[in-house]
């Protein structure tokens, strides 16, 4: 018979799924936590800030806000004020448009609140209408105007 040695033993190797490891998890947990704890010092709460907010005004203070007026030219010379046409298209002086437009720097005057006129013209407008619109404009008075060209989209 063969003869054994003695103190030598025979380790078993198994392949058997080691399963879920809690260990590691907790680890990563604690460094997570370390991480918040250790920023939560860094971010400043909203409370410690010094801002002054605004509250209810005291005083009420009066705005004039202007008094826009859009005045408009199409491609064949027919001149609109906010939408209405006022003039014929072979009307040089445009005497309605002045009228009214006499009529609204008065009214501005009045209600001390400055009067806006934006002209847009459209870009295949001719121009001299749009000179004759200005014209008008010099004849009431009106100096803050703003002009701009209207695309055919």
């Amino acid at each position: 018979m063969p003869r054994k040695p003695k103190g030598r033993k025979r380790l078993q190797v198994s392949n058997s799924d080691l399963g879920f490891q809690i260990a590691p998890m907790i680890d990563l947990v604690f460094v997570i936590m370390l991480f918040f704890m250790a920023m939560a010092g860094q971010v400043k709460v909203e409370r410690e800030l010094k801002i002054s907010l605004p509250s209810g005004a005291s005083e009420a203070v009066v705005v004039n806000m202007p008094d826009e007026q859009i005045v408009e030219i199409d491609e064949l010379g027919e001149v609109m004020l906010n939408g209405e046409a006022l003039d014929s298209i072979t009307s040089k002086e445009l005497p309605n448009l002045r009228e009214n437009l006499r009529r609204l720097r008065e009214n501005g005057i009045a209600s001390q609140t400055p009067v806006m006129v934006t002209l847009v013209s459209h870009e295949f407008a001719p121009y001299a209408r749009t000179v004759d619109v200005l014209d008008a404009l010099a004849v009431a008075k009106i100096s803050d105007v703003t002009y701009s060209v209207s695309s055919t989209e």
